[in-house]
């Protein structure tokens, strides 16, 4: 049962955030041929002032895709 957590910027409302939401766990399900029932989607906001702190916290995380690459 895949999870994805999004973090993002403040400014989409909770109707932007379930669009968005729903399309990432389609695309996972397509992908990994499952359900979408098995696919959770989170999302954070994270104020821009606070974004490199909250980065930095993430660093133990292995990323395939990082910013700006």
């Amino acid at each position: 049962m895949p999870h994805i957590d999004i973090t993002m910027l403040p400014g989409r409302d909770d109707t932007a955030k379930k669009e968005i939401a729903v399309k990432v766990q389609q695309l996972l399900a397509k992908e990994l041929n499952i359900d979408e029932k098995f696919v959770s989607v989170s999302i954070e906001d994270v104020e821009k002032e606070q974004w490199t702190a909250h980065m930095k916290r993430l660093k133990d995380k292995k990323m395939f895709v990082e910013p700006g690459v």
